[in-house]
């Protein structure tokens, strides 16, 4: 009798231990599959933030000319800040990204100069707005190539590239004016591998 009450101890002992083992395996692998997933959520959480900056707030481009030289120089990584112009209007003078109005699907970047409503022409070196010479062109390159007059449309902008003998641009296009629409926004930051802001 004893012996059986010592052999039914010793297999309850083992019972316990067996089923103690088994909590432990699931425990462990439910912590795995908790970890898994919080990491998994927190992943789709980041991508979604991320899609989200890049298609609503910032948009990260690469410069592939040197047309914006030597403000900006081809090869640099820059940020667009997409919401520039959400509570006011471009200005002369921004560098802004837009899609080429000649083919309508190019991202270009370019610097502001003629305003909705102007007239903007280009003689022996100067820049005249409304037939006034321009005191800041925003470049210390001369293009002796006289442009214009062309009188501005309301709601659009004239684009050129601060490197001004070699930029393809307002001067030159079929279509010579950027909506504001096709405006993606304002570059505000070259981060490499020329790290500064962009004015």
């Amino acid at each position: 009798m004893e012996q059986h009450n010592r052999e039914a101890g010793r297999y309850e002992a083992e019972q316990e231990e067996t089923e103690r083992q088994e909590r432990k395996q699931t425990d462990k692998k439910q912590k795995i599959l908790k970890e898994i997933l919080n990491n998994g959520v927190m992943i789709i959480i980041a991508l979604g933030i991320g899609l989200f900056l890049n298609k609503y707030v910032v948009a990260n481009a690469q410069v592939p000319t040197g047309s914006m030289e030597t403000t900006v120089m081809a090869g640099d990584r820059i940020l667009v800040n997409r919401l520039s112009y959400v509570f006011g209007e471009p200005e002369r003078g921004d560098i802004v990204t837009f899609i080429y109005p000649d083919d309508g699907e190019t991202l270009y970047l370019k610097r502001i100069m003629g305003l909705p409503g102007e007239t903007i022409s280009g003689k022996d070196g100067v820049i005249y707005i409304d037939g006034e010479p321009l005191e800041k062109d925003f470049t210390q390159e001369i293009s002796y190539e006289d442009f214009g007059p062309y009188v501005v449309p309301e709601g659009t902008y004239f684009m050129m590239g601060d490197n001004r003998n070699d930029s393809w641009d307002s001067r030159y296009w079929e279509h010579k004016f950027v909506e504001m629409e096709d405006i993606i926004g304002k570059a505000e930051v070259s981060y490499f591998p020329h790290p500064r802001l962009l004015k």
